[in-house]
């Protein structure tokens, strides 16, 4: 049995090319693991907190000197990374926002990237904890970003990569539907970004 994560950013839904693109993944996902339990994460209707000072605080002090505060906000960042670590499969819809990820994901990777939790510290530097899982990002965008003259603005996709490594997750794949904004592309972008999807 596989257990997937869904997790899910844009503030868009009926319209949203991302949680379409998502929902292929995961249909896919379904096909050819027919006992998969999904579990969903959608960061839009269960959005978690801005960062400030209170949460920093809680999670670099030790657990025995919280407040009913702090108890409450380690629970919560502890929940949501146990989901990570639930999981064999991973897949993230992430639209393209001012060139970046949308505010809820940023936000979940702030609550999620904890030393001794996702990654820890030893002789050698930093290592991630998340070992031997799968990632899969649906990624949307009005332009093309995957190659051309755009690319170097790209940090959505690096960006996440770069998280779920130092997690320790260094299996990705990345399913694109880009040019949703450019006439003579975006009529069939999304179609053929499903089509193309496979699943390792």
């Amino acid at each position: 049995m596989k257990n997937i994560l869904h997790i899910i950013s844009s503030p868009r839904t009926e319209i949203s090319a991302s949680r379409k693109l998502g929902n292929a993944v995961i249909e896919k996902i379904q096909e050819k693991y027919s006992d998969a339990v999904v579990k969903e994460r959608d960061l839009t209707k269960n959005q978690v907190p801005l960062l400030e000072e209170v949460h920093i605080n809680t999670f670099f002090s030790p657990e025995e000197s919280h407040s009913s505060e702090q108890e409450e906000i380690n629970k919560y960042s502890q929940g949501l990374i146990s989901e990570l670590q639930e999981a064999d499969i991973i897949v993230i819809d992430s639209p393209m926002y001012n060139f970046s990820v949308p505010a809820s994901l940023r936000a979940y990777f702030d609550f999620t990237s904890r030393a001794g939790y996702t990654f820890k510290y030893d002789e050698n530097g930093p290592k991630g904890l998340l070992n031997n899982k799968k990632l899969y990002i649906a990624f949307t965008s009005g332009n093309i970003y995957s190659e051309g003259p755009y690319q170097i603005y790209d940090s959505n996709v690096p960006y996440i990569k770069n998280i779920f490594s130092f997690y320790g997750v260094t299996d990705v794949s990345v399913f694109r539907a880009e040019g949703l904004s450019i006439p003579g592309i975006q009529e069939t972008s999304l179609e053929k970004a499903i089509e193309g999807i496979t699943i390792d």
